[in-house]
Order: structure tokens, then C-alpha cells, then sequence
């Protein structure tokens, strides 16, 4: 049997383990609280960037220069001289006519393109008989191709003459044609509340063709090397918009001041600088001085 002592001393023992094991739980407890604590982030460092304020439109090409070519007499069509895909000079024959009229000379009569371009259509067949009336031909400069558009009039004030435009097309995905406005109405369509104007892009390699589809962006306003930030960052609404930065792996609120829009991306006026490193996944979590792991 035990004795007096023997026994305290188990007691003691028995309770020094007990410690123990309520201490190791504690400690746990406190390390898995503290891992709770960390939230985890994504995020993108600010950079420098150039942006532009657009206003996008679509519309139809057309060349810059067209003519139907019709005959100055009539007769049978006896010679085609342009196919077409050709190039045709100014005052260049397109087809030959015989007159056909009784008691004149046979002297076949040319059918002449009034401007130098490129043969877009010919209507006609040898053997077909043709009057003043009849087209022959479709002749186009393509040179240069324009695009009319309707602004609404709203908008009118942010456009003038030599502005920049942006022309990109289905046919070539990823490559941008230059353009300038050329034209702007004077008057407003009451009807359509907007007002016609013309652009004009350059088309030396004839790339793009008559009655392609047109997406184009004029550029109302231009900045250069301002902080750029992506529009899943912000959270808030104006004038109350914020975003959350990651300093010292703490987050940190920052009220911001947004410029322009482009796409997802955002201009700021206020607020934020080049290099912070702003939260773009995983903010809704957040509070000021909240812990955090990053991943960029």
C-alpha cells in the first residue's frame, strides 16, 4: 500500500501533467488563432502608364474618292479594257462602245473612268446593249478611305478638326489604322440629336477595303506616365472610393481620387503613387493593419 507521502506525491505529479497538457492546448490554440488572422491577397504593383479618354464609335468604309462611269452614247458594248481589281487613269478606257446608228462611220466610242483608281465592279458584257443610263463601271480611289460617323451632340464639344482616331477592322485583328477627323457638321440632326463627321485614314497599301466594318476610337484626351490602377482594386463609391495597399505585410487603407477610365483600367489623381502595391483579390476581407500575405 501507499503510503502518506508516496501518495501527495502522485497528486502532484498528476497535476504537473495536467498543466502541462492545458499549457500545449493553450499555445496551440493561440498559433492557430494567429494563422486565422493572416489573410491572404493578391496583388499588383502600381505602375506609370499612358491612358486615353475615348469615344468609341462604329461605322462603315467607304473610299475616299467613288464614280459610277456611265457611256456618253449608246450601242453595244464590243470591248471590255478593265476587269475588275485593275487600275484605271483618269480619262483611262474602261470598255468600248459600237455607236450602231444608221448612216455614221463605224468608230467605236470609249467609255472613260473620270478619275484614276481602282476598277471596283464593271456591270456590263461584250455584246450588251447600253444607253446614257446604263452603269459600266465603279471606280475607286483607295488611297485614303473615310468613315462618317454621328456624335451625339453632347459629346460635339470634345471633337475638333485634325483629332486623332483609332481604325481597327475584323480583317486584321490587333492592328490599328490611324486616322484624322476631317469633317464636322455644323448642323445637329434634330431628329437623331447628333451631328455628322468625317474621318479619314491614310490607306497606301489598300488594306482596307469599301464597306468593311469600322470600330473607331477617337482620342479626347491623352495623359502620359500617371498611376494606373485596375478597376477590380476599388471598392466605395464617388466620392467615397478607396483601395487597400500592402505596407510592411500590414494592409492600409488609402482614399483615392479617379481619373480616366479605359477598359479595366483607371487613372489616379489622388491617393496613390508608383510602385504601392495595391489589393486586387481578397480585399472584401480586409481592415486597416490587418495581417497579410501577399502574392503578386
Amino acid at each position: 500500500m501507499f503510503k502518506q507521502g508516496h501518495i501527495k506525491n502522485y497528486k502532484i505529479a498528476v497535476y504537473l501533467v495536467f498543466a502541462i497538457f492545458l499549457i500545449s492546448g493553450c499555445q496551440e490554440k493561440a498559433g492557430k488563432n494567429n494563422n486565422n488572422n493572416v489573410i491572404y491577397v493578391k496583388v499588383i504593383k502600381v505602375q506609370a502608364s499612358q491612358i486615353n479618354e475615348v469615344l468609341e464609335y462604329v461605322g462603315d468604309i467607304k473610299a475616299q474618292d467613288e464614280a459610277v462611269v456611265y457611256p456618253k452614247v449608246s450601242g453595244k458594248i464590243i470591248q471590255k479594257v478593265k476587269e475588275d481589281g485593275s487600275f484605271v487613269e483618269k480619262q483611262g478606257t474602261i470598255a468600248y462602245i459600237d455607236r450602231d446608228e444608221v448612216g455614221l462611220k463605224f468608230e467605236r466610242a470609249p467609255v472613260e473612268s473620270p478619275i484614276s483608281g481602282v476598277v471596283g465592279r464593271v456591270f456590263i458584257d461584250i455584246g450588251q446593249n447600253v444607253t446614257e443610263q446604263t452603269p459600266i463601271a465603279l471606280v475607286v480611289n483607295m488611297d485614303k478611305v473615310k468613315i462618317n460617323l454621328d456624335v451625339p451632340e453632347k459629346h460635339l464639344p470634345k471633337v475638333s478638326l485634325g483629332q486623332d482616331a483609332v481604325v481597327t477592322v475584323d480583317a486584321y485583328p490587333g492592328e490599328e489604322f490611324s486616322g484624322k477627323v476631317t469633317k464636322i457638321s455644323p448642323v445637329v440632326d434634330l431628329s437623331t440629336r447628333a451631328a455628322p463627321i468625317e474621318i479619314t485614314v491614310d490607306n497606301a497599301k489598300h488594306l482596307l477595303k469599301s464597306g468593311m466594318f469600322a470600330k473607331v476610337n477617337l482620342i479626347v484626351k491623352e495623359l502620359k506616365q500617371v498611376p494606373v490602377i485596375l478597376k477590380e482594386a476599388v471598392m466605395g463609391k464617388e466620392p467615397n472610393q478607396y483601395v487597400y495597399i500592402v505596407e510592411g505585410k500590414k494592409a492600409a487603407l488609402k482614399k483615392i481620387v479617379l481619373g480616366i477610365r479605359r477598359g479595366p483600367y483607371y487613372s489616379v489623381k489622388e491617393g496613390l503613387k508608383e510602385g504601392d502595391l495595391v489589393v486586387v483579390m481578397g480585399q472584401q476581407k480586409l481592415y486597416e493593419g490587418a495581417q497579410v500575405v501577399t502574392e503578386e
